[in-house]
């Protein structure tokens, strides 16, 4: 047996007997609180397993992954301020060019 999957066991182990207490001397409000508290965390450390995030690298994983999101919105959000730029000063352009025409400025210049 891996370490990694010996406290899981020691869950389920702590569940099972925590169960039985339950069923052999009733079940009072502690009990209750302990059977779900252990099966919180053993489904959580079998959902961590089974994405592969229960090795030692798993927490610096999650902060890499964070951080290139981050980057990514930061990125995206400044593609489209770029854009948006960009689409402004074109518009400007154009209006400023039809202005010109308009007022016929065009021939003032020799």
């Amino acid at each position: 047996m891996s370490p990694s999957l010996a406290p899981a066991m020691n869950r389920e182990d702590m569940l099972a007997r925590l169960i039985a207490q339950a069923e052999t001397e009733g079940c009072e409000l502690v009990t209750l609180r302990a059977i779900v508290e252990e099966a919180c965390d053993l489904g959580a450390a079998r959902v961590l397993t089974r994405m592969g995030l229960a090795d030692q690298g798993a927490h610096e994983d999650l902060v890499q992954l964070r951080e290139l999101l981050r980057a990514w919105r930061d990125v995206k959000s400044s593609a489209w301020k770029a854009a948006v730029g960009w689409i402004v000063r074109g518009v400007l352009a154009l209006l400023l060019l039809g202005i010109a025409v308009r007022l016929n400025l065009g021939n003032v210049m020799p």
